[in-house]
């Protein structure tokens, strides 16, 4: 017994050698490190989803900005003041959701028209400015509300998807009554991006002006990720975030994230399109427009406005935003006036 008890107590002593020695400290050390770590990325994959979740969900499904009678009275008072007329205007397309929105002659019509397209969020007085400039030169304009924006029907946003089809209802429904010499499209941030993804499939548009648009919608998510600060941080701290919303996107919104691409479709119809960026844009920064450039198949040019922000060029250059959007259609009617039929 004696013996036993002397083998054991040897045992314990060389336990609390081996347990004090340094290499015992650092394993152990690194154990707690590889538990802490796990819980780590246990908790951050369970962030990025939730986090994924929410961005796919306020992208799909943004605030609705409904058209007040304040609104719609303010508008009819700038309509009064230059002469112009609007009627009420609406269409269903395949789905069969109901998209309003007003088409407005000016006092002298000069024969063509410009459909003009929202940003995301907003509804159709968000272009209000872009009217009261085109019809005070002779066009006429139609304004809509983008599906599930305004006072249109539908259950989501497809940032062009669907809604590039809702443009071709419209301009069908559009020439059941009217027959423009040139049919023109204007379009800001998401609205640039449903004009150019429309002209892809369009063959009835003459021209886009297109400001502020995405180049696709992957790597829009990643600016968006990033906080309106630095797309390098959606493309890498916070990367999991937008790749944890696409799938869901995907899901939910019936489309393929590649799909969803104004870069793609300048490239398969040579259609002509003047592209605005704005130097100090955070939301949709100029590398876009820059891609979207690049792909073009038609007579392109891109005007990069010093100093404004998100869909300013307006605002902060208004004398040359309505000189290069007026001498951009111009010269494409002028060119079909010249071209036999």
């Amino acid at each position: 017994m004696k013996e036993q008890a002397c083998r054991q107590k040897t045992r314990r002593i060389r336990q609390l050698i081996a347990c004090s020695s340094p290499q015992y400290k650092i394993m152990k050390i690194l154990r707690c490190l590889t538990i802490i770590a796990s819980c780590i990325a246990i908790v951050a994959m369970l962030l990025a989803w939730a986090a994924g979740y929410a961005l796919a969900a306020g992208a799909l499904h943004p605030q609705r900005m409904a058209l007040s009678p304040d609104s719609v009275a303010r508008a009819d008072e700038v309509f009064a003041r230059i002469g112009a007329a609007r009627t009420d205007f609406a269409v269903r397309p395949a789905d069969r959701a109901l998209l309003s929105g007003w088409k407005v002659r000016p006092a002298r019509r000069n024969g063509d028209w410009v459909l003009l397209f929202h940003g995301v969020a907003d509804n159709r007085m968000g272009e209000m400015s872009y009217a009261e400039l085109l019809l005070q030169r002779g066009y006429s304009v139609l304004m809509m509300d983008a599906r599930g924006q305004g006072a249109s029907e539908g259950s989501m946003v497809t940032f062009g998807w669907k809604e590039r089809n809702d443009t071709s209802a419209v301009v069908d429904e559009l020439l059941m009554s009217e027959s423009p010499h040139c049919l023109f499209l204007l379009g800001e941030s998401m609205g640039a991006a449903v004009a150019l993804q429309s002209a892809g499939i369009e063959t009835k548009v003459d021209g886009v002006v297109a400001e502020s648009s995405f180049r696709n919608l992957r790597e829009v998510m990643y600016d968006y990720a990033g906080l309106h600060w630095s797309p390098l941080l959606g493309k890498t701290l916070f990367r999991p975030a937008p790749m944890a919303a696409m799938p869901r996107m995907e899901k939910e919104g019936g489309f393929r994230a590649g799909d969803v691409s104004p870069e793609r479709a300048v490239a398969l119809r040579a259609f002509p399109v003047l592209l605005i960026c704005d130097g100090s844009d955070k939301t949709i920064p100029c590398r876009h427009s820059e891609a979207i450039y690049a792909a073009a198949a038609g007579p392109r040019t891109l005007w990069e406005v010093p100093g404004a922000d998100h869909t300013g060029a307006f605002g902060a250059s208004p004398l040359e935003f309505e000189h290069r959007v007026t001498t951009f259609f111009e010269e494409i009617h002028r060119k079909k006036s010249s071209s036999p039929p």
